[in-house]
């Protein structure tokens, strides 16, 4: 008697060392993938997915259909409940199991939790499996066996316990007989009506192919020099992997194997670059462990006392740091290719981010919204953690009063201000002295190059010493008040 499994495809569009696929496909006759586009936005807690990551969802899914159609295996598209298609694809294609990969934000698994156990109740196998991170977050723990909130020491632990898996394969099959229906891809409208996203096309190649291509091309490539260069945004210098890892394009224990190879068999060079770029991936897993230990962080200030912080929230300010118009040029040309391109260089993103909520005093939560939508990589666990990290309010942040002053970082990251020039062009015949300050500049030098400031490039809607002067004012009074809430 023939049996057959479905393999439920949340988010893990890749057939090398999926354990999910590999299960279904190599212990039953037939079997099926099924993506299904949940109406309900769990991933964000409050947020549907953005618009940037669903333009990379659409074409991964794509890639993976065809990767699965060579495999004889069909991929079956829902749209609506979760767990009323699943339901509903068990009853049609009349299968014995439905198998996925874990996810570890915490509305998503109090999701699987109900699915598992409602799919068990109607008398289908169901099982997920650890596919996602490299340790499962209950599994490392401090020597007190809680949950770390430094990320040295685990950081240390991550290393010290991890050892890689072996890769699962999956098995192809003959081309299935069954027949179910499917919406295509186009139906589920996840491309923008308006072409904003004409840029992307160039920047990226979404699906597990170009993944693996993008990953030997940087051990190939950029390996050697990574800790030196990554701080430098005109370089590309990253491995720009990280919507791939988010939609599960790449195994991160692949990825692990990988550059672990490769370190293995390199110079002393190459070797302590590399480990700096595995650092880089253990942020990712320690952003996933926050969030599941402390669910309320998209929303809420890890440490308590952020509660009280005096916000000046201010619609204009917001506007103009979203528009890449601030006046700071390396704020502004962060803004303006995270809008072009759906991504944005991590330590620009640091700088923006600082910015919005020091020198203007924005909540964070506003550029965590902003971000979210705007980025191709949008990560839950890694957007609350950036943001609580330059806030100051989450684990391991950055102290309050380290504010980054953007004209400073511009200097040192972008001296000659080819970054500046690329994404803010109204910029691009200012000397390099005043390129990162140009309300600074002579008259002469302003004219010279052509500008005229507010109204060919907009003066400062906030000076960055003013902005750090008001930045420390409100700590103090957070401060002030947590210490009279504290004495009552």
């Amino acid at each position: 008697m023939s049996s057959t499994a479905i393999f439920w495809c949340d988010r893990d569009f890749r057939i090398c060392d999926n354990p999910a696929l590999a299960c279904a496909s190599s212990e039953f006759d037939t079997c099926v993938c099924v993506y299904i586009h949940d109406s309900l936005p769990l991933e964000g807690v409050t947020l549907g997915a953005g618009a940037a990551s669903n333009w990379w969802l659409h074409h991964s899914l794509i890639s993976f259909s065809s990767q699965l159609r060579d495999l004889g295996i069909p991929l079956i598209i829902r749209q609506g409940s979760t767990l009323e298609g699943l339901l509903k694809l068990v009853k049609e294609s009349k299968a014995d199991a439905v198998f996925w990969n874990r996810r570890y934000e915490p509305e998503l698994v109090k999701r699987d939790s109900y699915i598992k156990q409602a799919l068990r109740e109607f008398g289908v196998r169901a099982d997920s499996f650890h596919g996602n991170l490299l340790i499962e977050p209950w599994k490392i723990l401090n020597k007190s066996k809680k949950p770390f909130r430094v990320f040295t020491p685990f950081w240390n632990a991550l290393k010290s316990d991890y050892v890689a898996p072996e890769p699962k394969r999956v098995t192809p099959h003959e081309t299935s007989a069954i027949s179910l229906d499917s919406l295509r891809i186009e139906d589920l409208g996840l491309l923008p009506t308006i072409k904003w996203d004409y840029a992307f096309y160039k920047e990226w190649e979404p699906g597990e192919p170009n993944a693996i291509k993008a990953l030997r091309a940087f051990l190939l490539n950029s390996s050697k020099d990574y800790d030196r260069d990554r701080d430098i945004p005109s370089i590309r210098a990253s491995s720009r992997l990280s919507p791939a890892l988010h939609f599960g394009e790449i195994s991160v224990h692949d990825l692990w194997r990988e550059v672990k190879a490769h370190i293995d068999t390199s110079d002393t060079r190459t070797h302590d670059a590399l480990w700096s770029y595995l650092r880089q991936i253990a942020w990712r897993e320690f952003a996933a462990n926050l969030l599941f230990h402390n669910p309320s962080t998209p929303s809420q200030p890890l440490r308590s006392e952020f509660s009280s912080f005096p916000w000046r929230p201010d619609a204009d300010f917001l506007s103009l740091w979203q528009k890449g118009q601030t006046g700071i040029p390396l704020v502004d040309a962060g803004m303006r290719e995270l809008w072009q391109t759906g991504w944005m260089h991590n330590r620009v993103r640091m700088v923006a981010a600082s910015f919005l909520v020091k020198q203007l005093l924005q909540p964070w939560q506003d550029g965590a919204k902003w971000f979210w939508d705007t980025l191709l990589d949008a990560d839950l666990a890694n957007n609350s953690l950036g943001w609580q990290w330059v806030a100051g309010c989450g684990a391991d942040a950055a102290p309050y009063f380290r504010i980054f002053n953007p004209i400073l970082q511009g200097e040192k990251f972008d001296p000659n201000g080819t970054y500046v020039r690329t994404w803010v062009p109204e910029l691009s015949a200012m000397p390099n002295k005043w390129i990162h300050r140009p309300w600074q500049a002579p008259t002469q030098i302003l004219v010279s190059a052509s500008i005229t400031l507010g109204t060919t490039y907009p003066r400062p809607c906030m000076d960055p010493d003013e902005g750090r002067t008001r930045a420390l004012m409100a700590y103090d009074k957070m401060k002030k008040l947590t210490e009279k809430n504290f004495s009552r």
